[in-house]
């Protein structure tokens, strides 16, 4: 007997991957994550501007889905430090698929200088990136 929940679409494994982390914003998470960023100051700070109730939206799913963990460091008012699980830190190989992809494909596409912390993708040497936007004017 099974003790497996039920797929929200199907049982393909895209699908359900996408249903944890396929919005815009998750992956960008784990990426900040990766990079040592811990705190919600930090990672509302990144370059893409997270609105913060999206973001704090995302912490709690990302949490639920075991992908990362939010440990408080101060009392009052709580604040929470957060670290990505084995299971959040296994995404750094999909997110390193993604920048070799935007490199080869997305015209101005740059990779991150910064390398993952320790425990990161694969010992992979490509760090993961992000696209670079055209500045008016």
């Amino acid at each position: 007997m099974s003790s497996a929940k039920p797929f929200t679409r199907s049982a393909c494994a895209v699908a359900n991957s996408l249903d944890i982390v396929g919005d815009k914003w998750s992956l960008l998470v784990v990426r900040d994550l990766l990079h040592g960023k811990r705190t919600y100051g930090e990672l509302a700070n990144s370059p893409e501007r997270i609105p913060t109730n999206i973001l704090a939206e995302r912490l709690k799913r990302l949490e639920g889905a075991g992908i990362i963990v939010g440990t408080p460091y101060h009392e009052r008012p709580v604040r929470y430090a957060y670290t990505l699980t084995p299971k959040g830190r296994s995404l750094g190989d999909v997110l390193l698929a993604f920048v070799r992809w935007g490199k080869q494909h997305i015209p101005g596409t740059v990779a991150m200088n910064q390398s993952p912390a320790s425990g990161g993708a694969s010992g992979s040497s490509v760090s993961l990136g992000r696209t670079r936007t055209k500045r008016a004017g």
